[in-house]
C-alpha cells in the first residue's frame, strides 16, 4: 500500500526539498501509517526468543554439575573430561572430534571450489539456468536422510575402494547435505553485488578473468563465503544419521557411544558444541556488521 500511495503521488511532490519530505513522512507516522513495531514488543519478543533458546542451554550446563545419585554440585565431570581422568574411554571421543574437524575443513574447501565458482559464471553468462542450479542445490532439503543413505551406500563402496574407508570420505556426502544452506548464504550476498559491473569494469583495466575473480569479486564476496562456511562446519558438527548408517566414527557417533558409559560427559561435549555454534554465529553477525559500517 505503502508502494502504490508513492506511485499515486502527483509529479509535484518529487520536487519537495528533503526537509519537507520528511516532515510528510514524519506526519504519516504520526497518523498511523507506519507499521514499525513499538520498543515494548521488541523487548517481548527478544525476551521470549532469549528463553527459549537460554532454559534448555542452562538446564544442560546445570546438569553437567550435578553430583549423581548423592545430588549436589560438582566439577568433577569437568575435570574427568579435561584431565585425563577418563582413560581409554577418551579415545573414540578424541577421534570423533579431529575427524568431524577434518571433515568440517575438507568439506568448506570442497563445497566452496565447486559452489562458488560456478554461481559466479552463472551469474555473469548463464543467467537462464540460473533456476536450473537453485534447483539442484535445494533439492537435497526434499531427501530424507536415510533415503540419502540408501542411494550413497553403492556410491561410498565405490569410494572406499579408491580413497579407502577413513572417516574423510563423508566430506563427499557432506557437501550434498550443506550444499542448499551454502548455497542460499552466498545467493543472497552475491545478489547484493552488482558482479556483472565489477567484472566489466575489471576486464576493460586489462585483467585477466582469473584476476578478475579472486581479486575483484570474491572479496566482495567475503560475508557470503563465511557465512556459507560457518553454517557448513555447524551442520557438519552436528550431523549423525549419515555417519551412522555407513558405519563411520564423528563427533556425534562417538558421543552415543560414549554416553552409554559417562552421560555426563557426553553432555558436556554437547554444551561445548552449542558454545562453539552460537560463537559463530557472532563472529558471522560481527563480521557482517564490520561489513556494512565499511560500504558506509
Amino acid at each position: 500500500m505503502v508502494t502504490a500511495t508513492l506511485d499515486a503521488s502527483p509529479p509535484a511532490q518529487a520536487s519537495e526539498p528533503p526537509s519537507l519530505r520528511r516532515h510528510s513522512m514524519r506526519r504519516d507516522s504520526d497518523a498511523g501509517v507506519s507499521i514499525a513495531p513499538s520498543p515494548a514488543t521488541w523487548v517481548v519478543v527478544l525476551a521470549g526468543a532469549g528463553l527459549f533458546f537460554a532454559v534448555p542451554v542452562f538446564a544442560l550446563g546445570a546438569f553437567t554439575v550435578r553430583g549423581g545419585q548423592s545430588g549436589g554440585v560438582t566439577l568433577g565431570h569437568w575435570r574427568d573430561l579435561f584431565g585425563g581422568g577418563l582413560g581409554a574411554g577418551a579415545k573414540p571421543l578424541t577421534d570423533g572430534l579431529q575427524n568431524s574437524l577434518l571433515l568440517s575443513f575438507v568439506t568448506v574447501i570442497v563445497m566452496l571450489a565447486l559452489l562458488v565458482p560456478a554461481m559466479i559464471l552463472v551469474r555473469l553468462h548463464l543467467p537462464r539456468p540460473e533456476k536450473v542450479l537453485e534447483f539442484m542445490c535445494l533439492i537435497p532439503l526434499t531427501i530424507p536422510a536415510v533415503a540419502l543413505v540408501v542411494g550413497l551406500a553403492p556410491v561410498f563402496s565405490v569410494v572406499a575402494k579408491v580413497f579407502g574407508s577413513g572417516s574423510w570420505t563423508l566430506a563427499f556426502a557432506y557437501v550434498i547435505v550443506t550444499r542448499p544452506y551454502s548455497y542460499r548464504a552466498t545467493q543472497a550476498n552475491l545478489v547484493a553485488v552488482y558482479v556483472a559491473t565489477l567484472a566489466e569494469a575489471a576486464r576493460s583495466l586489462g585483467a585477466s578473468w582469473v584476476a578478475t575473480i579472486w581479486d575483484v569479486i570474491l572479496p566482495n564476496l567475503r560475508r557470503g563465503i563465511l557465512a556459507a562456511s560457518f553454517i557448513s562446519v555447524a551442520v557438519v558438527l552436528g550431523e549423525y544419521t549419515i555417519a551412522s548408517l555407513l558405519s563411520r566414527t564423528n563427533l556425534q557417533t562417538a558421543l552415543v557411544l560414549v554416553s552409554k558409559r559417562d552421560p555426563y560427559v557426553s553432555n558436556i561435549v554437547v554444551l561445548l558444541s552449542l558454545l562453539l555454534a552460537l560463537a559463530l554465529l557472532f563472529g558471522l553477525g560481527r563480521v557482517g556488521t564490520q561489513s556494512r559500517r565499511s560500504r558506509s
